[in-house]
């Protein structure tokens, strides 16, 4: 197995698993994970496609993030609200997850391993260890969907609905 197999296989795990839970609540997207609020839904798919984007076009590439216009609504410095209105519709923030995350297969496709060892070209200051280098920022991305996991779980749980294991 190489590197990018392996790599690849992390992000299909993690999605699958993640996206199992997310795509179950669209009927109910809004519902935080706690009486006192927290990340539904929706903001979790909208923060995970941002944030993957982020990832790969500015953190990798060295460009502007194509979806910088999300960042108001679903950066990781918003405090996420149970108004509709506050969102891309569900359908549309579900496409682009899948966009981005094809770009970001399109990526891993062409890459070495001595590529995964290069420099990212615009690590955030305070996180080199990890999103410094190519192959940081991938793990990353397999790893920040199951980082939101067990939110979308617990919104499950708040309208009583029993686990779901994909």
């Amino acid at each position: 197995m190489k590197t990018t197999d392996f790599i690849r296989a992390g992000l299909d795990a993690s999605k699958s698993l993640t996206m199992a839970l997310i795509d179950d609540m669209k009927d109910a997207s809004l519902t935080q994970p706690t009486s006192k609020g927290g990340n539904h839904p929706l903001w979790i798919l909208g923060h995970l496609t941002y944030a993957e984007a982020n990832i790969v076009s500015h953190i990798i590439g060295g460009e502007e993030n194509p979806l910088v216009g999300w960042k108001e609504m679903f950066g990781s410095d918003r405090e996420p609200v149970a108004e509709a209105d506050q969102y891309l519709p569900w359908d549309e923030v579900r496409q682009k997850f899948d966009e981005v995350r094809a770009r970001t297969l399109d990526l891993l496709e062409g890459l070495s391993d001595e590529d995964l060892d290069q420099p990212s070209k615009n690590c955030p200051p305070g996180r080199e260890q990890i999103l410094g280098t190519v192959g940081g920022c991938f793990l990353v991305l397999a790893l920040h969907p199951v980082m939101h996991r067990g939110q979308v779980a617990d919104s499950r749980r708040m309208l009583g609905r029993k686990p779901l294991f994909a």
